[in-house]
């Protein structure tokens, strides 16, 4: 406000002070700050696309601080990767050509671990420029670093010696593109100042559009991650009162809006995962403090994926039935057991043994990971109802009655029919689990041995990783009547990540997994479903390809205008009161294991 010439700030202060109002919640957007003699700049079309996008911009300057970029994604709801200099090619192991020009080595390093921690923590981002280079680079791809010198195709002027704000040449949009349905066109007229590019986009992205003479103008994640490059200067449209580029930053503001409020619902809730096989990586001398390659879950996944709980398992592989190989059966699961206990001992800091739905609660509060224990396969427990009870004292909260094959139990859905289901020993078995509070599961058991076990149990059942039969019709999977069955007795159906479960032809992705939990719903109800993934078990498709990218599934779902209390259900509180009847019996009530013991 202007008065008498001057401006009055005060005026200005109480004039945003008049009544109160309470604003919806805008996305935070990071946007990389270049490097120059002043230090951190940031041209000003940058902050204001994400401004008039509805986004609040916040410069992230260069910083050799790599604790404090982690710190800063942890709080930004998506990031701009900002144009600039050339890339150093020593960071893609290459020797510079003498046409490279300036590299800025403020940016580089950092840029590219901002890039790839982004890129695992599922943030949404928009590289510019350079930044689509570092996207590429970061990710798998390669670069030009000159495409005049590296190209032998007749090139367009790229380095366009033209205002920023106006369009210099012409690109083609690949059909059906995320970019095509963002800008609702398939050509569309650019700016042009660059002389890298990228060469290849590797196999985190495909091309989504090229320029007349084939240079790649624009990348999309081919892993169902918000993520987009352009080569272009998108920022400077604006300040021609152009709104051509608006689109792109609108997309970016609505993906960090779904990522914040996805980030938000999963500190509300307890986030659990109910069918994990870890424990069959352990030989490889795995590092569960470390984001290690060789397992889809550790605890730098768990916690950029948002996961607070898994239960991870003993799984025995169907053998022999004579005494020695069902000793050495129990004794491999009383081994892996022991091994799991051994790794949550080994990271305390992070993560505990939860035996009771309350122990996981306590553990979220505390800000720890949960580690529940069950066993894959009742070959384990051998024809000896001792065992299950040994079993009981360690604390499994589950069994899988059967695994790929028929043994003393049940029949598996991969079996010979032995027993025409559940076995006289089997009925035992599911009884005294009954009375010892351990869950029956019944993923890979057969239909028969499904409905004898309905039958026989008188607390809820489970089936900790199991997808639909009507989707995708493999005798593993549960049909309708099965899931009517299994919601009338008050159990519930967990949807798995296999893409064997999902999708007979072709490669499932997360749109096939939410298919399935959203058919299971419409069959069951909305109080009978969860995730149990079967990760580092042949689990992971793309868009859910770790531990680290479950927070997709919960923004696919809020796409399809689940609620949080919906989410709640999904995400374990079904699963959750399954156990809590099926322990009523086990711990009295306020007391887990630990104290119990």
């Amino acid at each position: 406000m202007i008065n008498n010439g001057y401006f009055n700030w005060q005026e200005t202060y109480h004039q945003l002070h008049k009544g109160f109002s309470k604003n919806k919640e805008k996305p935070l957007i990071g946007i990389t700050g270049n490097f120059g003699e002043k230090g951190c700049e940031l041209a000003e079309g940058y902050y204001e696309s994400v401004q008039k996008a509805g986004g609040i911009p916040m410069i992230i300057p260069p910083t050799d601080n790599n604790q404090q970029l982690a710190d800063i994604l942890d709080r930004i709801d998506g990031l701009v990767l900002s144009g600039g200099g050339d890339l150093n090619p020593l960071f893609l192991d290459e020797d510079p050509i003498k046409e490279l020009r300036t590299v800025n080595y403020k940016r580089d390093l950092m840029e590219l671990l901002l890039t790839k921690m982004a890129a695992d923590r599922q943030v949404p981002i928009l590289g510019i420029c350079r930044g689509i280079q570092i996207l590429a680079a970061a990710l798998g791809g390669k670069l030009y670093q000159d495409i005049y010198k590296q190209n032998d195709k007749p090139l367009i002027k790229h380095s366009q010696e033209l205002d920023r704000r106006f369009a210099s040449h012409w690109i083609s949009i690949t059909p059906h593109s995320l970019l095509a349905k963002i800008m609702n066109s398939e050509r569309i007229a650019v700016n042009s100042f660059h002389h890298q590019a990228v060469a290849d986009p590797g196999p985190a992205f495909q091309i989504a559009a090229q320029s007349a003479d084939g240079i790649i103008e624009a990348i999309e994640s081919t892993e169902y991650k918000s993520i987009i490059g352009v080569q272009w200067h998108p920022e400077c449209f604006i300040l021609n009162q152009d709104q051509t580029m608006m689109p792109l930053f609108e997309w970016l503001t609505a993906e960090a809006i779904s990522f914040h409020e996805a980030k938000k619902i999963h500190q509300n809730i307890l986030t659990l995962d109910s069918h994990c096989d870890t424990p069959m990586f352990f030989h490889k001398n795995i590092r569960f403090d470390h984001r290690d390659p060789n397992i889809l879950v550790d605890l730098h996944k768990m916690d950029e994926g948002k996961l607070d709980a898994t239960i991870m398992v003993a799984y025995l592989e169907q053998k022999e039935r004579d005494e020695q190989s069902l000793l050495a059966a129990k004794q491999k699961a009383d081994s892996l057991l022991d091994q799991i206990e051994v790794l949550v001992s080994q990271n305390k800091h992070a993560v505990d043994l939860a035996y009771t739905p309350d122990d996981l609660y306590k553990l979220k509060k505390e800000g720890k990971k949960a580690i529940m224990l069950g066993i894959e396969n009742g070959y384990a427990i051998g024809r000896d109802l001792k065992n299950l009870q040994h079993f009981a004292d360690r604390g499994i909260v589950y069994m899988t009655l059967c695994h790929n094959g028929d043994n003393d139990i049940c029949d598996s859905a991969r079996g010979n029919g032995e027993h025409h289901g559940v076995s006289l020993f089997g009925e035992q078995v599911i009884q005294d689990m009954n009375h010892l509070g351990i869950l029956v599961d019944l993923s890979h058991a057969s239909e028969e041995s499904f409905y004898d076990a309905l039958e026989i149990s008188k607390t809820p059942i489970v089936c900790s990783h199991s997808s639909c039969k009507a989707l995708c019709p493999v005798p593993r999977n549960l049909s309708d009547d099965q899931m009517r069955a299994l919601a009338q007795a008050d159990g519930v159906a967990q949807v798995t990540l296999y893409h064997g479960f999902l999708r007979n032809e072709g490669e499932a992705d997360i749109h096939d997994a939410v298919a399935h939990l959203e058919h299971m719903i419409r069959v069951m109800g909305i109080e009978h479903v969860g995730i149990g993934t079967d990760f580092d078990g042949d689990g992971g498709i793309k868009g859910c390809a770790s531990a680290a990218e479950l927070i997709n599934f919960t923004r696919a779902l809020l796409k399809k205008r689940y609620s949080e209390a919906d989410l709640r259900l999904i995400w374990g509180e079904n699963f959750l009161n399954a156990m809590r009847k099926t322990q009523e019996n086990r711990y009295p009530t306020g007391r887990s294991k630990k104290t119990y013991l």
